[in-house]
């Protein structure tokens, strides 16, 4: 079998951030955050409306920077909410207007409160709106807040270490990319993995969607038609961002300087949830406006105890997590910040 990367401009086709609409030949854009950009983009396509709840994120995320945590989760819950409303109405998906989530919470809390109060997802909503776009799988609609946390890669660390007899979820890849098959003129994902990580239980875990091809690969099972490797047609296009949709539920990312891409594995602990970074995000942070506007008390007892530090982890680094990856479905861009080279 004769494999080589697909290539764009000279550039390897590699996983995009954007996981419905990626613009594969663009490159990617370097600033420190993404707001200007996509308010720009939104004036350029005159989406008037998706402009507006956009902004209005954009007024919420600056009024909560400075804010405690016991107060923070409330603006950054709006933020988010209108983020997610800009992102629908660009793509021009109906939604109710509502928030499509409410809390939910069983037995006593004074014990292990992150499994006991969590959310529930209604039928209709933004909530539910967002998780169509994604055309996430999931079929459970109640949700712990330790679920929705622990399904997060950005802080998956920190949980484990909060929790530390859980095995990591999240396996490191490296050297991500769109390979073809010039014997069958398929596509498919390809990345390494460190050898401290392949092994025989690990690859037992790995989602249906991936398989081991090597000591230290892994490769997507499914594969799509394709042409030309070296300049790609419009329809080999269209057939890999049908791939990459598909592989998105299982691989995702962490930003940063560079993009670090990881495999969700199969996993003993909390519910494995077949839902993207971002609706974990706007349903965990929900619940934690909900806490700190009806029940400060008992959100501040919750940022007292045992899972503090993943509390704080959370309402600190997901707002970047969260805005990139509806920054990046909004435009079909890459977001990148920029890395400043020492001078010579």
């Amino acid at each position: 079998m004769s494999t080589i990367r697909i290539k764009v401009r000279g550039r390897d086709l590699k996983p995009h951030k954007a996981a419905v609409s990626p613009l594969f030949t663009a490159r990617s854009v370097l600033t420190k955050e993404p707001w200007t950009f996509v308010s720009l983009f939104l004036k350029r396509e005159k989406k008037e409306e998706a402009l507006f709840y956009w902004e209005q994120a954009f007024t919420f995320y600056n009024a909560s920077k400075g804010l405690p945590l016991e107060s923070a989760p409330l603006l950054l819950y709006y933020s988010f909410l209108n983020a997610a409303k800009a992102l629908l109405t660009s793509k021009n998906v109906t939604f109710d207007p509502f928030h499509g989530v409410k809390e939910w919470q069983t037995g006593n809390v004074s014990r292990d409160a992150l499994k006991k109060v969590g959310i529930e997802v209604k039928p209709v909503g933004v909530l539910p709106s967002l998780s169509v776009y994604f055309g996430e799988t999931e079929t459970h609609t109640r949700h712990s807040l330790q679920d929705l946390l622990f399904n997060m890669p950005f802080i998956h660390r920190t949980y484990c270490l909060t929790y530390k007899s859980q095995v990591e979820m999240f396996l490191p890849l490296k050297d991500s990319a769109y390979m073809f098959d010039s014997d069958t003129n398929q596509a498919y994902l390809s990345a390494k993995v460190s050898r401290d990580f392949l092994s025989r239980r690990i690859v037992r875990r790995l989602p249906h969607s991936l398989v081991a091809a090597g000591p230290d690969v892994i490769r997507s099972r499914a594969s799509v038609d394709f042409i030309k490797p070296r300049n790609p047609t419009e329809a080999d296009l269209r057939n890999l961002s049908e791939l990459h949709h598909q592989l998105r539920i299982d691989i995702c990312y962490i930003n940063g300087v560079e993009t670090l891409w990881y495999a969700k594995l199969l996993t003993n602990g909390p519910r494995r949830l077949n839902r993207q970074t971002p609706t974990l995000v706007l349903g965990a942070m929900h619940r934690l406006s909900e806490l700190c506007r009806y029940h400060p008390m008992e959100f501040r007892s919750y940022l007292d105890g045992q899972a503090n530090w993943l509390l704080s982890e959370f309402i600190q680094m997901s707002p970047s997590e969260y805005i990139d990856q509806i920054a990046s479905d909004l435009t079909g861009h890459q977001f990148l910040l920029p890395n400043v080279r020492p001078a010579s």
